[in-house]
């Protein structure tokens, strides 16, 4: 009899009014890790939109002091991406139970009902009330319902429901109000999971009630418990992280967009630390308006600008600023190559002081013709540079070209000079921060702009045949087993996650909501080849996915956290890659690849906002940097510098971004080619 609470809310426990959640509704939380600040008991709101940007919360408390509720105010229905707001609570473990809630639906211009068998936000079993006339039994998975059952049932906005499934090993019965509906029998619900609150329309829920027997509650208990053994006795096998040093970052502060190099010259590793303040439209025109350049001791070594106190108020900047860290000249000693006040400039990186610089080019196209442009007009005369990378277009024995672009639209290829070799105006959207490589191996880098490919001199060989959204990351490289040929890896938002190849043609493609970051590594080294961790943000957030190296999904697992930024970390030195979540010491950290935190950050009241991984110590493994507006903390292995067998190519950190799919390649000559773009096109 399953008369054991398992959990159990009527609401009353939080205050009259919003359940938290991220008031910028930014891009941030793709690469920081924000905590809606307030009361949110064992609730967790996954769903996010940039539409909801200035538009109030998704749940609100409302009542009287006899009865709370939980209300949901969307009214939303998917756009731009097919979203059903969603309240969820409970564990993985949870099996066969009663999941009872009651429902008072304020609009029947929708779906309001209760999910359970949940593995995350976007893989869940759905009992739902469906306009007036029907209710249904559906399976959502990621960008697909598959509906299991369904009668039809009059409802309306006055009458109280109370939904109830009762689950018996591979057997749910669904009743409304007493009245049995139907039974349904399948495999997802032996899973058992978490258990959610979910309307696409106004909905007051209340009386949420799990029940199961005392042996059921007793089988979760003790799965609990050795679920937590087992990650102790795992956590155990690995070096812990130990804090190497804790910088006071006073007034120059900044969110994720720190810069590493080498400023003068030696071995010592600098810090270059942007602040920016926003112009026009929230992050369309971020301007750099102070650079710091600091030890890791925290000594600074120059500035240029004015810091500020107010950089945590400015708020996090969800774009990439132009600034990177690089021997532009070949002389040893790194440059800080940087755009500033309309000017793209080369700074000595002992100094500050300005080598070499020229104006921006002028923004001299219709404005009509450039995409991603707020309010149809280019706010300046000038281009404001949204990112910077370092590229090699022409034919050097090293990279020392400068590429620059606009926020969505258009990129600037200059040489080390500062002299203009070409420039591109896309009629698709150019993505965050295209990717140069040279494919075709003559020395000279083609541009992957998006989903088009330009070879050395700026000119279109092909495109994919996509034609919306964005790509927010791209990875490049021999990481098919089996195959000699390159493949691009990209993540593109409501295009999804999909591998293409050198020659513009789509190889594998998955659907997940909104395809957000990605990288590349050996995070299970007991399989053959590399494995794809790809995570989403926009929609139902947070869920990460591991694929093999030919784009069939491995798992999928929600921490039911955001900013997992999945850099692929060389924790252990033996060829074995983790990839970084986030900071939060209870969910975040180092995951290996069967979804485990092996890793953790320890609770020592580190900062959450940002985290990078970087090879600091010079034995190959890296360190764990954290950091938010007033401090930074980096951590390294517990046992200490050590000798390591495995060397790994990684992502070079002179193009630094915060849309950068990244990697772990054992050598160069996965990143080494000679293809023909043009063959093989299908």
């Amino acid at each position: 009899m399953k008369d054991q609470i398992l959990f159990k809310d009527d609401f009353t426990g939080f205050p009259i009014g919003e359940f938290p959640y991220d008031k910028d509704h930014s891009a941030a939380g793709e690469y920081h890790y924000v905590i809606p600040e307030g009361i949110r008991g064992a609730w967790k709101d996954q769903v996010c939109n940039f539409r909801y940007n200035g538009h109030g919360p998704s749940w609100i408390i409302t009542g009287d002091k006899k009865k709370h509720y939980m209300e949901q105010c969307r009214i939303e229905k998917g756009l731009p991406h097919r979203i059903f707001p969603t309240l969820q609570t409970g564990s993985l473990f949870w099996k066969n139970y009663d999941y009872s809630v009651t429902v008072r639906r304020l609009s029947t211009k929708g779906m309001a009902g209760i999910a359970f068998c949940m593995n995350d936000s976007i893989d869940t079993l759905v009992l739902s009330m469906e306009n007036r006339d029907k209710v249904q039994l559906a399976y959502r998975h990621k960008e697909e319902i598959q509906v299991l059952r369904s009668v039809s049932y009059a409802s309306d906005a006055d009458t109280l429901y109370t939904l109830k499934v009762s689950l018996n090993g591979g057997m749910a019965e669904c009743t409304i109000n007493g009245q049995v509906l139907f039974q349904y029998s399948g495999e997802l619900l032996q899973r058992g999971g978490k258990v959610a609150l979910t309307a696409d329309c106004p909905t007051q829920f209340s009386h949420v009630l799990v029940t199961a027997d005392k042996d059921t509650i007793l089988e979760i208990k003790e799965a609990e418990m050795k679920e937590k053994k087992r990650s102790e006795v795992r956590k155990a096998g690995y070096p812990a992280m130990k804090l190497w040093k804790k910088i006071d970052l006073k007034n120059f502060g900044t969110s994720r967009q720190i810069r590493f190099g080498h400023l003068t010259g030696t071995k010592e590793w600098y810090m270059v630390i942007p602040q920016a303040q926003k112009r026009v439209d929230r992050d369309a025109y971020s301007h750099i308006s102070c650079l710091t350049a600091v030890d890791l001791d925290g000594n600074i070594l120059w500035q240029k600008g004015e810091p500020s106190e107010l950089s945590h108020v400015i708020g996090k900047i969800s774009a990439d600023l132009p600034c990177q860290v690089y021997d532009i000249d070949g002389d040893g000693i790194d440059e800080v190559i940087t755009a500033h006040n309309f000017e793209l400039q080369i700074l000595d990186g002992r100094t500050g002081e300005i080598k070499k610089s020229i104006r921006t080019p002028l923004s001299d196209e219709a404005d009509e013709t450039l995409i991603g442009v707020p309010y149809g007009i280019y706010a300046f005369d000038r281009i404001n540079p949204d990112g910077i990378r370092i590229a090699n277009f022409s034919g050097k024995k090293r990279p020392s070209d400068i590429l620059i672009k606009d926020r969505y639209c258009r990129i600037y290829a200059f040489d080390s000079d500062l002299n203009l070799l070409w420039k591109y105006q896309s009629p698709k959207n150019t993505g965050h921060y295209p990717l140069a490589l040279d494919v075709n191996g003559d020395g000279r880098d083609e541009v992957l702009v998006g989903y088009t490919l330009l070879d050395a001199d700026g000119v279109p060989v092909w495109s994919y045949p996509i034609d919306t959204d964005h790509t927010d990351e791209i990875v490049a490289g021999k990481f098919m087993s089996g195959s000699e040929k390159g493949y691009f890896a990209c993540v593109s938002g409501t295009q999804g996650f999909f591998i293409g190849d050198f020659q513009g043609n789509i190889v594998t493609r998955d659907y997940i909501g909104h395809a957000q970051r990605i990288s590349v590594g050996n995070y299970i080294p007991e399989r053959p080849g590399f494995e794809i961790a790809v995570t989403n943000f926009w929609g139902h957030q947070g869920v990460i996915y591991l694929y093999d190296d030919k784009g069939n999904q491995l798992w999928e697992k929600e921490n039911e956290r955001n900013g997992n930024i999945l850099t692929p970390v060389n924790w252990l030195g033996n060829g074995v890659d983790f990839f970084l979540t986030n900071p939060d010491p209870k969910r975040g950290g180092l995951m290996d690849g069967h979804g485990n935190i092996a890793v953790s950050f320890p609770d020592d009241g580190h900062p959450l906002l940002c985290c990078e991984a970087m090879d600091l110590c010079g034995d190959d493994r890296e360190e764990l940097i954290v950091w938010d507006y007033h401090s930074l903390y980096i951590y390294t292995q517990s046992d200490g510098e050590k000798e390591t067998s495995y060397h790994p190519v990684k992502y070079p950190g002179y193009n630094a971004s915060n849309y950068r799919g990244e990697y772990s390649f054992p050598d160069q000559s996965y990143l080494t080619f000679c293809e023909d773009p043009k063959e093989d096109k299908r």
